[in-house]
């Protein structure tokens, strides 16, 4: 076997096929390098792995083309075949050689990183979980050239079916997810299912995503085995063939190759039914895919069975959410997964649901109720400003779910009223989806239908009412509050005295600021001195806006006295600059111009009161200054920022005895950074230098050996 890898090594290299490979493959390499790493600068090499991978559909069956065909056409075969060598030691040969020639390009790939290491923060479990799923994807498709090399002694004939069958298995991703998803009928999933075998991407797909799957690197390596196993067949038949074994042998290798298949099956299959947790890991720097610990001990302690329907084709969805609900499911034997195809129960939801949810979304469903995950809250979002699009920046899939379970698992659910008849602004549905996934409910209340607040209030929101309340209201609010409750409370903008919502808030020693605050400081406002970016104070409640924003466009200033009796404690949540000031009389919104009656900064925009009551127990409210904080609007501004804080408001005040919260797992990634000189050079190396350099090595070995 060493001398025939010998011999096809020196036939790649003393011919020019070898160097031309190696050279397109660098000449790829190195520009997509260049543009995504250098000038982009993503801080993995999988972006431009994946954007090359491509090109193996025409450089390899030129690579393969004469490995077997020539041979067979030249009639030099006839040494191999009766040579005293194994016939799968001769294969095995002709593989390995020119597997070693793929691996010079991927080698050089491989060596990059330590260079990109330089421009910062280099993610490098994802870089070289995509290099082994590249060079696996290449190597595969080296066999099945090889396999169809063998087929025929014609050059060309090889290359076409090499480029026709790797052409077919890059996009069979989309021919099957197009069957499972689209097809109605058992037999076409069935069948769309099988063809998923052929999907020779999927996987390196999976591997480039930080997701190192046992069962990715099985499914390579058992069809190259396959592969060369048929190609082993094929030569093992021609040879007995010369030695008058004819129809014997034909049979003799259909049986082989069928038993091979059906071994390749049961192996990729039987890796089907090893847990996630021990077939999988996860090479993300933010921990993408794996489970938090939270998540961990809140599944193992679940004594309630739970259903997760998938609104989805199994295996078409979308795959980051599918990873997550496999950990989930083997974490907990109360956790099934279910999916459903649209296509086929079109009418499923209505069991559930009022409203249709979006497809690839969830319901879960748990002994005493059930809630819906829309799919469009597994990702978050942030505008981009440059191309006014936005832009995917976390997943919320763990977050989502194990706050679903929570929900129709929980035995008490806690209830907050939100006070309606006073104008209050409508709770968005942003932030009312916001109230179930903390584990709580809510129902509107209003105040004149009832004596007092109903005993079983967690906290209730009083959202920014425009007119005042009457007395008889503000007394059963400040009733309520004495007896230990809770309050979201939001100030306004109204006009008027709105004396009685101000008895509300000196229950707890805070008054409102007159006029809007202008902020002059630019550090905290963004494009006009009303919408506020204020300052992020230290607190339970600011916790998940580590290293955010939160916008408050028109806000009022809050003003108390901090109480030195140890009555009221007051921790500032969000507050301005020492620079800004409130404008008692504003004409419009471009009126920023400081008056002689306007009162001076700094103010505290949000803030977190206790108040100890008579009965020894603690009133635990939240007061805000700005009407629009709480809006789908200014959240857009500060994508997820605000809802974070106000879901962070709700999960304090509900005061769960075990609170499960997965914080969003950020999709962003630190760009690397190089000098423009750097770039230059690295451009001119990698994309002319060394691709150049190979091929006039190449062709002056070819020249000389022509000569001779």
């Amino acid at each position: 076997m060493r001398a025939i890898y010998k011999r096809e090594l020196k036939s790649y290299f003393y011919s020019f096929t070898g160097w031309l490979f190696v050279a397109v493959n660098l000449f790829v390499m190195g520009l997509y390098f260049i543009v995504y790493n250098m000038l982009m600068g993503y801080p993995t090499i999988a972006y431009v792995l994946q954007s090359i991978v491509f090109t193996f559909i025409v450089t390899i069956p030129i690579l393969t083309m004469r490995t077997l065909s020539e041979e067979r056409k030249n009639k030099t075969d006839q040494l191999i075949l009766t040579a005293p060598v194994s016939v799968g030691k001769i294969v095995l040969g002709k593989y390995l050689a020119l597997v070693t020639v793929l691996f010079l390009p991927t080698a050089f790939m491989g060596i990059l990183p330590l260079f990109l290491m330089q421009g910062g923060e280099f993610i490098m479990g994802v870089s070289y979980a995509s290099l082994l799923g590249f060079f696996l994807y290449g190597c595969l498709a080296l066999a099945v050239g090889l396999f169809l090399s063998s087929l025929t002694e014609s050059v060309v004939i090889a290359a076409v079916l090499s480029f026709g069958a790797l052409f077919v298995g890059y996009i069979m991703p989309g021919i099957s997810n197009l069957l499972t998803t689209t097809g109605t009928s058992k037999v076409t999933t069935v069948f769309g299912k099988i063809l998923s075998c052929f999907d020779m991407v999927s996987r390196f797909d999976t591997l480039s995503s930080g997701y190192f799957e046992l069962e990715a690197v099985v499914y390579y390596f058992t069809a190259i085995a396959l592969a060369l196993f048929c190609t082993a067949q094929i030569i093992q038949k021609r040879r007995y063939h010369v030695s008058g074994g004819g129809l014997k042998v034909g049979a003799y290798s259909a049986t082989g190759i069928l038993l091979a298949i059906v071994v390749t099956v049961a192996v990729n299959l039987g890796f089907n039914y090893v847990p996630e947790q021990y077939s999988s890991f996860d090479l993300t720097e933010n921990g993408l895919y794996a489970l938090t610990e939270e998540t961990k001990t809140f599944l193992s302690g679940l004594s309630e069975d739970v259903t997760l329907y998938v609104l989805s084709e199994e295996g078409a969805g979308d795959a980051d959410l599918s990873k997550t609900l496999e950990r989930i499911a083997d974490q907990s034997g109360h956790v099934k997964v279910t999916y459903v195809s649209p296509a086929k129960n079109p009418n499923f939801y209505q069991s559930y649901t009022d409203m249709q949810p979006s497809s690839g979304s969830l319901i879960v469903e748990g002994e005493k109720r059930s809630t819906v995950v829309d799919y469009g809250d597994i990702y978050t979002y942030e505008m981009d400003y440059s191309t006014y699009s936005y832009q995917t920046t976390g997943y919320d899939g763990e977050g989502q779910i194990v706050s679903a379970i929570a929900y129709v698992t929980t035995e008490d659910m806690p209830v907050f009223y939100v006070i309606g008849g006073h104008g209050e602004l409508e709770l968005e549905e942003k932030f009312a989806n916001t109230i179930t996934k903390e584990n709580a409910s809510y129902e509107t209340l209003m105040l004149y239908s009832v004596d007092e607040i109903p005993e079983d209030a967690q906290g209730i929101i009083l959202n920014a009412p425009t007119s005042d309340y009457s007395k008889e209201d503000a007394e059963k609010v400040i009733n309520y509050l004495k007896t230990g409750g809770n309050a979201l409370i939001v100030s306004t903008m109204a006009e008027g005295e709105m004396a009685n919502f101000k008895r509300i808030l000196d229950f707890y020693g805070i008054t409102e600021v007159d006029g809007t605050i202008v902020e002059q400081d630019r550090n905290y406002y963004y494009q006009n001195p009303y919408y506020l970016f204020p300052e992020i104070g230290s607190a339970e409640a600011t916790v998940p806006l580590a290293d955010g924003l939160v916008f408050a466009p028109f806000s009022k200033g809050l003003s108390y006295e901090e109480d030195t009796t140890g009555e009221i404690l007051y921790t500032p949540l969000l507050t301005t600059s020492g620079s800004a000031f409130s404008k008692t009389d504003i004409k419009d919104n471009s009126d920023f111009e400081k008056g002689a009656d306007d009162i001076e900064g700094p103010f505290t925009v949000s803030v977190e009161v206790e108040k100890s009551t008579e009965d020894d127990g603690i009133s635990h409210a939240f007061v805000v200054g700005g009407e629009s904080l709480f809006t789908t609007l200014a959240d857009d501004m500060a994508p997820g920022s605000n809802v974070k804080l106000f879901g962070s408001i709700i999960s304090i005040l509900a005061d769960h005895e075990s609170s499960v919260s997965v914080p969003v797992k950020s999709l962003s990634m630190p760009n690397l950074v190089f000098k423009a000189q750097t770039a230059y050079i690295a451009a001119v190396l990698c994309v002319i230098v060394i691709p150049i350099a190979t091929l006039a090595a190449g062709l002056v070995i070819w020249m000389r050996r022509r000569r001779r």
